[in-house]
């Protein structure tokens, strides 16, 4: 039998315009964030440490659903026990012209060009200053923030890239259980190129000593986020950096630029151009992704599984490769707001 999301996501949502589908899906749980909240208390915290954290439970959000932190105690409602906002950048962007945001329904996928689009940091910033205000220290989800490069900043220029992050770090740092760095999006011409190794360790080590500058009372943890399409040797030569340079975590993996072993025609996939494909294609090789990185970091870092996760088998062979955390975005589109919460008490159940 088929769940009421599904006829509503073929029937209504999958006509749409995947980002006015988006827009509208979110300005929908954001105006039922009242109800969500007192849904959400109805779930039984499965708290879980990471990152000298605890977490409420293991599945978050991963960042590019909430990208300028507008409904983050929605979201938490439907049951992530962690929203990671962004990415953000140093300025405010309108990211690449539309249409950028594709689906691939044989593939329960996605295909974003989106080019981080957002409000920048500073507004960004005032933004979680107002939610912290608001809340005036009740508990809640944790929070993660993802920043990024500026499409502006030359990736050659480790200068200038290392000052851009520097202001996301001034603005964000203090209201961010924890930040990390994006170095593996797709659609910021260059961005990848700061995953090697060279100009990944000065910036991660830049954006670690601006973060203990601006936030003395407590350590914010740091993390970054790679590509699934590095190389297994560069996926073992970051995570040999991040040992080094004293970095709290690592997430495997971002979109992938790859367009192998698709169901989808290749009309389609050709006609729908370049971008990031997240969604079941994923899963197999950010599952190995992961367990290189816990072959080679075994217990030291914290490690957070995103890509392709779908179902609770899915969730499980993740945690199983060692992953400390994990985080779903294009599962979340498909399968609709009880996702979350099934994947938690799914989780739950078999472990």
């Amino acid at each position: 039998m088929r769940k009421p999301y599904d006829v509503l996501f073929d029937g209504v949502f999958s006509k749409i315009d995947p980002e006015k589908a988006h827009e509208q899906a979110f300005a929908a749980i954001r105006a039922g964030r009242f109800a969500t909240a007192a849904w959400g208390r109805t779930l039984k915290p499965r708290p879980v440490s990471a990152l000298g954290l605890e977490f409420p439970n293991v599945l978050g959000l991963a960042a590019g659903f909430d990208k300028n932190a507008v409904g983050i105690d929605a979201l938490a409602g439907l049951g992530f026990g962690h929203i990671e906002i962004g990415t953000v950048t140093g300025e405010a962007q309108p990211g690449n012209p539309k249409p950028r945001l594709f689906r691939l329904l044989d593939d329960r996928a996605v295909v974003n060009r989106m080019g981080f689009n957002n409000d920048g940091a500073e507004v960004v910033g005032r933004r979680l200053a107002a939610r912290a205000a608001a809340r005036k220290g009740k508990s809640g989800p944790v929070v993660g923030v993802n920043i990024g490069k500026t499409k502006v900043v030359p990736d050659d220029d480790i200068a200038a890239v290392i000052k851009d992050h520097e202001k996301s770090v001034d603005h964000l740092a203090p209201y961010a259980d924890y930040l990390v760095v994006n170095v593996s999006s797709p659609n910021t011409p260059g961005l990848r190129n700061l995953q090697a190794v060279e100009k990944l360790s000065p910036l991660l080590e830049a954006v670690r000593r601006r973060a203990d500058e601006v936030v003395t009372d407590r350590r914010v943890p740091l993390v970054v986020k790679i590509a699934p399409d590095l190389a297994d040797d560069d996926v073992l030569a970051v995570a040999d950096m991040a040992k080094a340079i004293g970095l709290d975590g690592i997430t495997a993996t971002n979109t992938t630029i790859s367009r192998e072993g698709l169901r989808s025609p290749s009309a389609r996939v050709a006609e729908i151009g370049a971008g990031g494909l997240s969604g079941r294609p994923l899963t197999e090789r950010s599952l190995e992704v992961l367990r290189l990185l816990k072959g080679r970091v075994g217990d030291d870092l914290t490690l957070i599984g995103v890509g392709g996760i779908t179902t609770v088998a899915d969730a499980k062979a993740r945690l199983d490769a060692g992953a400390d955390l994990l985080q779903g975005y294009t599962a979340f589109i498909y399968e609709g707001p009880l996702w979350p919460r099934a994947i938690v008490r799914g989780v739950s159940r078999t472990r």
